[in-house]
């Protein structure tokens, strides 16, 4: 008999499963183990009881299949009513990475590369770090991979452009009140914990691979946790005896925010930003399997076609473009705790 028949006998659950008590054998298996005079599992043998093994013994009981296809199924079902309502509010964001592409692409490289310079030397005042910006970008361009470049930085500046917009907000919600921060955390946990292709399989049923916003959601969700978790953190880590003065002089709430707690929490706001960044960076490269432009459909083009110089090539070019984003926002991070220890 089945391992688990003694568990529905014992509880009188046979008539439920649609067999009389002690019916007959319910597989070959167990056929072949009566011929072969073994009628029990031995104890160091006992499968745990799953959905499958208990289906073993009782048809009545669905198999864990069946729960993956009611899942399939319950999705498919609601797929166009959640279209509906999820795709004139994420349609920007196609907008705005098609335009962000078509510039970062349009505008001519001796444009480009300076304006990259000039921005790098207004955030951080250093010729060393503007000197890595020009040979960085001027290697990746004299391999000719400027236009896979370019649409890689478009995506990573719209993706995170988007994340400290919301996040920040988020952050700075959490911060002020207890109940939504338990009430996010949970939900933060799960956005930092699951898979990154995981992002991808349900926005694959909802949007079309031609449409940007499936990769943009995807590297939101992912990379947004960071800013969210370190704004709170960094209001919430304000001294007391800073917001007790403030209230001393009779700031508002607001007054109080903007003008005492940001600004003291904008390096942990920083930290985070750089942190969204770099994992926008990560989930760009992943996002290539779902049409994302840029150095990720390199790298993925060097795997599907054994390419071996494409695949380093571009594996370097990410990670020339990994440290100048990271410096970038690390010089930037430098000059606000430079000024606020002024």
């Amino acid at each position: 008999m089945a391992t688990y028949d003694f568990l529905f006998d014992k509880l009188g659950l046979r008539g439920w499963c649609g067999e009389e008590q002690g019916g007959g054998l319910s597989s070959m298996a167990d056929l072949m183990g009566q011929a072969g005079g073994e009628s029990d599992t031995s104890l160091w043998e006992l499968p745990f009881p799953s959905l499958d093994a208990l289906n073993d013994a009782c048809s009545s009981v669905p198999q864990s299949r069946d729960l993956t296809r009611g899942l399939e199924r319950g999705f498919l079902d609601i797929k166009d009513s959640l279209k509906v309502v999820v795709d004139p509010l994420t349609q920007p964001l196609s907008w705005a990475l098609e335009n962000a592409l078509w510039i970062m692409q349009s505008v001519p490289w001796w444009i480009m590369i300076p304006l990259l310079m000039l921005i790098t030397w207004g955030v951080g005042r250093s010729g060393k770090l503007v000197a890595l910006v020009a040979a960085c970008f001027g290697f990746l361009a004299f391999i000719d991979f400027y236009d896979h470049t370019m649409q890689t930085l478009a995506i990573i500046f719209v993706c995170a452009f988007i994340c400290v917009l919301f996040g920040v907000p988020i952050g700075i919600a959490m911060s002020r009140n207890d109940r939504v921060q338990k009430a996010l955390i949970p939900v933060l946990d799960m956005l930092q914990t699951l898979p990154p292709f995981v992002y991808l399989i349900p926005l694959i049923f909802l949007f079309s691979v031609t449409e940007p916003k499936l990769y943009g959601i995807a590297i939101i969700l992912y990379a947004i946790v960071p800013v969210v978790r370190l704004t709170d953190l960094g209001i919430r880590l304000v001294d007391k005896d800073v917001i007790e003065a403030a209230d001393a002089f009779g700031m508002t709430r607001r007054q109080k925010l903007f003008g005492v707690q940001i600004p003291l929490a904008l390096p942990n706001i920083m930290a985070g930003v750089n942190q969204t960044i770099m994992m926008s960076l990560a989930m760009v490269v992943i996002a290539s399997l779902v049409s994302a432009p840029g150095l990720g459909v390199l790298v993925l083009r060097g795997i599907r076609s054994l390419e071996l110089g494409v695949g380093l090539l571009s594996g370097l070019g990410i990670v020339l473009l990994a440290i100048i984003l990271d410096r970038v926002t690390k010089a930037a991070l430098a000059r606000i705790n430079a000024e606020q220890k002024s």
